[in-house]
This record gives C-alpha cells, sequence and structure tokens, in this order.
C-alpha cells in the first residue's frame, strides 16, 4: 500500500513541477514583449543600423553612440523619429531609418543597445 502512495505523490510531484515549469516559459516570453528581445535586437541591429553607429552601437564619425542608454530612452528616441520628428543633426536619416520599424522591433533594438558592449 506504501508503494501505491508513493507513485502517487511521484506523479504528482512531476505534474506539478512540469507545469510549474511551463508557466515560467509564459513568464518568460511576457517579459520578452514588454522588455524586448535582446537576440532579435541584435540581428535587427546588425542588418541596418550596424552600418552607421558600428558594432554593438559605439558611434562612428558624426553617428553618436548609442548603447548603454535606459531601455525607455532609446524607445522614445526612435519612436520619435518614427513619428517623423526632428531632434538632431541627423534627423532627416533616422526618420527615414525609423519609419518601417515596428514596436516590437523598436522594443528588441532597445534591450538589445542597453548592455551591448563592444571590444
Amino acid at each position: 500500500m506504501t508503494v501505491k502512495f508513493s507513485v502517487k505523490i511521484l506523479f504528482a510531484s512531476l505534474f506539478c513541477f512540469s507545469a510549474y515549469a511551463s508557466c515560467g516559459d509564459k513568464l518568460s516570453n511576457e517579459d520578452k514583449a514588454s522588455n524586448g528581445d535582446k537576440q532579435a535586437g541584435e540581428v535587427r541591429y546588425n542588418k541596418t543600423c550596424i552600418n552607421c553607429h558600428g558594432p554593438a552601437g559605439k558611434g562612428v564619425a558624426s553617428y553618436p553612440k548609442i548603447s548603454g542608454q535606459d531601455v525607455s530612452y532609446t524607445k522614445d528616441k526612435l519612436e520619435t523619429y518614427r513619428d517623423g520628428k526632428k531632434i538632431g543633426p541627423n534627423s532627416s536619416l533616422m526618420i527615414m531609418m525609423a519609419k518601417p520599424l515596428s514596436d516590437e522591433e523598436i522594443t528588441n533594438l532597445a534591450a538589445y543597445l542597453k548592455d551591448a558592449t563592444y571590444e
């Protein structure tokens, strides 16, 4: 009788653990949606942004360093450019580059750039 009871407890424990693990996966996906996906941001950055801002947003020539800022700061700047508002010397170029960005891409770029480093 104790063997059956032990098996039931083991089964129940495994079931509860697997349910907890899948809940953790859902939370991490929710976090990615609100905080951005750094890997996706890096991929997107390397498609176009790297051409002017250099590796990891370190800045090149007249194009400023854009890494190391808070996510909210970078999101605000990109959304402002996407809205067509001029806020600096390279605004016309940045407006053109930001226009096609989705909210998700902006969030991902901001997440990547927050901690991006170049060595």
